[in-house]
């Protein structure tokens, strides 16, 4: 019943089969990502449906799921994603919901984003701006109180005096 002929007769079809395609059942993008060497210069826009992680240079706009950013590419364009982590030169607006910005990144351009993390170090010359879905009823309410305005500063009553 059980000897030494069959077990080996069973590891031989095994690698016969052919490997299983991907799984496409979430929209194509499990266990799929790209890369851009180190070496590589795109001249133009990208769009990836998968992860995308960028060493090279970038001469166009970033569109993707997820992007990871080494920390000598450069991107010379507006980058859109869901998630980020971000180590290199950017010039251009950066519109990412989930951003890492990492101690060695350098973007200049405005950002805007739903949750941010900035290692120190990390640099940045432009505005920030949370993307909320209160914005859209912020405008419909102007008579609730604004912090930041309400509070008299420091150092305007020092110049006063």
């Amino acid at each position: 019943m059980f000897n030494g002929n069959n077990r080996g007769r069973d590891r031989d079809e095994r690698p016969a089969m052919p490997p299983a395609p991907p799984q496409q059942a979430n929209g194509g993008k499990r266990g799929m990502f790209s890369v851009i060497g180190p070496d590589v210069t795109v001249t133009g826009n990208i769009t990836a449906s998968a992860d995308l992680h960028i060493d090279g240079r970038i001469e166009g706009d970033v569109n993707c799921g997820s992007l990871a950013q080494g920390a000598d590419s450069q991107v010379f364009g507006n980058v859109t994603a869901e998630t980020a982590r971000l180590a290199g030169a950017i010039e251009g607006t950066v519109r990412v919901r989930q951003l890492t910005i990492e101690r060695s990144a350098k973007i200049t351009g405005d950002v805007e984003y739903e949750n941010i993390t900035i290692e120190n170090g990390g640099h940045i010359d432009g505005r920030l701006k949370h993307m909320s879905t209160v914005q859209a009823a912020a405008p419909a309410a102007p008579s609730g109180p604004r912090p930041v305005e309400a509070a008299p500063s420091p150092f305007a009553t020092a110049a006063n005096e």
